[in-house]
């Protein structure tokens, strides 16, 4: 049943992603550009949620699916850490046109050679999960 629910959410979020355009290589570029406010909107409205439900998991003491608690630490804010990190981040948003959260719902729609990114961007993070232990935190 819990994977039902996933596949709903997943299939709800795909169309949200695609009826808002967020996953136009052309939204995209406009945003890049300073050309348009639609993807600063969206990405606002999804911070603004992600904060809103936060507070409320932890104003109400929820658990997490498996009736668990929250384990919330606190950010340690390191210029160079956020900065690297973001920048390589854009860099990758900005040659392939997708992010993340748009790159299965290219896969839901057929567009096949999306795979490639998802297969680097999964290699990205294994090399990273490697080198973590080395690199300067």
């Amino acid at each position: 049943m819990r994977y039902l629910t996933y596949l709903l959410l997943g299939t709800f979020f795909g169309i949200v992603m695609t009826k808002s355009e967020a996953i136009s290589w052309y939204r995209i570029l406009e945003m890049f550009r300073f050309e348009s406010f639609h993807m600063y909107g969206i990405i606002g409205t999804a911070v603004l949620t992600g904060a809103l439900g936060v507070a409320l998991a932890k104003r109400f003491d929820w658990k997490t699916i498996k009736g668990e608690e929250w384990n919330l630490k606190p950010k340690d804010y390191s210029i160079p850490r956020y900065l690297f990190g973001g920048s390589i981040f854009g860099l990758g948003w900005a040659m392939t046109g997708a992010c993340p959260g748009p790159l299965f719902t290219l896969v839901g729609q057929g567009i096949w050679a999306i795979g490639v990114i998802i297969l680097s961007a999964t290699v990205g993070t294994w090399v990273y999960g490697l080198l973590r232990s080395r690199l300067p935190h």
